[in-house]
Order: structure tokens, then C-alpha cells, then sequence
């Protein structure tokens, strides 16, 4: 049970406000909370205090910068201000980024931490704003294991492990089904602790394609980058017949460019036995990802990257489950 939480207000559609060009972030939003809750005596919550990252971002534009002022705040809420549970409110076009990326960069706090948004601002007609944050500040009073977890329209779900499925339902998060394959780590290891400085690195997303071509893929590859998310099809194939492609994929890997694969189907796992086409990619130097989200495969290797690991060390701790992700 949450009896003392943090609010740490990052901005999004929860708190947006109209202006002449549509909806903007808004600060102030304390004052909102309290005026709120006032008006809602029946509702057993925890004691909170309020933080606010400045400036409130629309979540559009969030970057692992931003992640990493979270992480910073969070820990500075649970370690000098002696918060037992966090609240995050944020947008919800990257709100399921977030909430993957602080599964990783988290690892070990002994405090649950939740974050829930809103696809209409507070005050507006049928907002689902107040429910969403006195649903999951119940949430946390109750009792949630230490990890993170996202809330919204009722339910809570793993934060690694979350999607946003649409966005013309007030129900626009949700957990597919998928099958997940990993052994669990013992213990987090304490290059992966909470407490572990991280630096912004290099990340990108390639989905496979009909017509991809190498050249494509080098250029990608020569851009600076540290680590890839590779969107496979299906159980985790691609143009196998493509010599040049392949030999694009190994020489990155042999530069220390860490690769990573997952299905593009949104229900779908990687196992690159099944097809020798899957056989020929892995040959190449990719890892599978089992059955992790893309938001989970990128924010675990923002974590891993993050942290100074050499690519050995990141592709031994991204095949195993380390908060959930991988492994049920």
C-alpha cells in the first residue's frame, strides 16, 4: 500500500489547454488536482506532493532526455522525499515508450511506479482525464507490486509488455498476446540498477519490406548508430536471398552495432529456427527479442546501451527477462 506518492507531471493531453492552434501542454496543474479531488470527498487516496517537469511537453516530443529527467525525478521523490509509490501523467502518444523504457531504467527501485494519461484534457465533456488519475492513485493506495505499470480506462498493465491499439476509444491501451521466451535473470544485475547513470545513445527502428535494399540499410547503419531494432516478418525472417543486405547486417554487427530483432506482427514472436530464412538473419548477427513489443525492445536497449555495456554484455542481458518482458 501507497500511503505517501510523488505526481510527476510531464505534460500531455491530461493537462492540455486550447489555444489558436489546437491543444497545447499547460502548466498548473496542481491547482486542477486539488480543486478536483476537493469535489470528490468519497475518494480514498494516498497523500501526494506534486512535481512538474519543465517545460510540460506534448508527448510527441519525447526523447530519452526526458526519460532519463523521470528517472532522476522518481528517484529523487523515493530517496530524499521518502515517496513509497509514483504517479507519472503523460501523453498518451508515447506514454507506452515510457512506460517501457522506465520498466528497464527502474530496475531494483523498491517502490511501484504507475503512469496513466488521457485522450481528452481534464475538463473537457466526457474527459476520461480524473478517472484515469483517481483510478490509478486508488490503484496505488491499494497495493501494487514494486515494477511499473500503466493505467488507464480501469485496468493496470505490465509497463513493458503495453500498447497503444487506437485512438478513437477512451480504451486505447491494451496487452496482446503474445509468446514469450526467456530465461528470468537471477537478480538485476548491478550494472542495471536504478541508480546506474545513463547516457542518450543512438537508437533506430528499421522495419523489413518488400524491396528493402542494402544500400538503404548502409546508410542507416553508417549514420552513427549503436543499436537497432529490426521489425522482421512473422516468427522473424526476411530477404535472406539478398547477399548484400545480409553482409550489411554482419559488418555492422562486426563494427559493435547491436542488433535486435522482433515480429512485425502485433501478436507475433521471433524464432529464427523455424525458416531458413530467420537461420540466415540470426547468422548475420541479429538476437531475437522473442515476443517484446517495440517498445519494450527499444527502451531495454536505451537501458543496456545506456548504461556503457559492451555489445556482448547488451546482447547477454537482452535475451534474458529482466523485469517481465520477455517471460510470463
Amino acid at each position: 500500500m501507497s500511503r505517501n506518492i510523488l505526481v510527476l507531471y510531464t505534460g500531455g493531453t491530461i493537462g492540455m489547454q486550447q489555444s489558436a492552434e489546437g491543444l497545447v501542454p499547460a502548466s498548473g496543474f496542481a491547482e486542477r488536482l486539488r480543486e478536483q479531488q476537493a469535489q470528490q470527498p468519497q475518494l480514498t487516496l494516498p497523500h501526494w506532493q506534486f512535481r512538474e517537469l519543465l517545460p510540460p511537453i506534448d508527448s510527441a516530443n519525447m526523447r530519452q532526455e526526458n526519460w532519463l529527467a523521470m528517472v532522476e525525478a522518481i528517484r529523487t521523490g523515493v530517496e530524499q522525499d521518502g515517496c513509497d509509490g509514483v504517479l507519472v501523467l503523460h501523453g498518451t502518444d508515447t506514454l507506452a515508450y515510457s512506460a517501457a523504457a522506465l520498466s528497464f531504467l527502474l530496475l531494483g527501485l523498491p517502490v511501484p511506479v504507475v503512469l496513466t494519461g488521457a485522450m481528452l484534457p481534464a475538463g473537457a465533456p466526457d474527459s476520461d482525464a480524473w478517472g484515469n488519475l483517481f483510478g490509478a492513485m486508488q490503484a496505488l493506495h491499494a497495493g501494487v507490486e514494486p515494477g511499473v505499470q500503466l493505467y488507464f480506462a480501469g485496468k493496470l498493465m505490465h509497463g513493458a509488455r503495453v500498447s497503444k491499439l487506437g485512438t478513437a476509444s477512451l480504451d486505447a491501451f491494451g496487452v496482446l498476446t503474445r509468446q514469450r521466451q526467456g530465461a528470468r535473470a537471477a537478480a538485476v544485475p548491478p550494472a542495471l540498477d536504478y541508480r546506474r547513470a545513463r547516457q542518450p545513445v543512438s537508437l533506430a527502428v528499421l522495419p523489413l519490406y518488400p524491396g528493402i535494399q542494402a544500400a538503404q540499410l548502409s546508410a542507416l547503419l553508417a549514420s552513427g548508430v549503436q543499436g537497432i531494432v529490426v521489425e522482421c516478418y512473422g516468427s522473424g525472417t526476411g530477404p535472406a536471398d539478398d547477399a548484400d543486405l545480409l553482409e550489411a547486417l554482419a559488418a555492422a554487427h562486426r563494427r559493435g552495432i547491436v542488433l535486435a530483432a522482433i515480429s512485425q506482427c502485433p501478436q507475433g514472436h521471433v524464432e529464427f529456427g523455424i525458416y531458413a530464412a530467420g537461420s540466415q538473419l540470426a547468422a548475420s548477427g541479429l538476437i531475437s527479442g522473442g515476443g517484446m513489443t517495440r517498445e519494450a525492445a527499444l527502451g531495454k536497449l536505451f537501458a543496456l546501451l545506456g548504461a556503457g555495456l559492451s555489445q556482448s554484455e547488451v546482447e547477454h542481458w537482452f535475451a534474458l527477462d529482466l523485469c517481465g518482458e520477455r517471460a510470463d
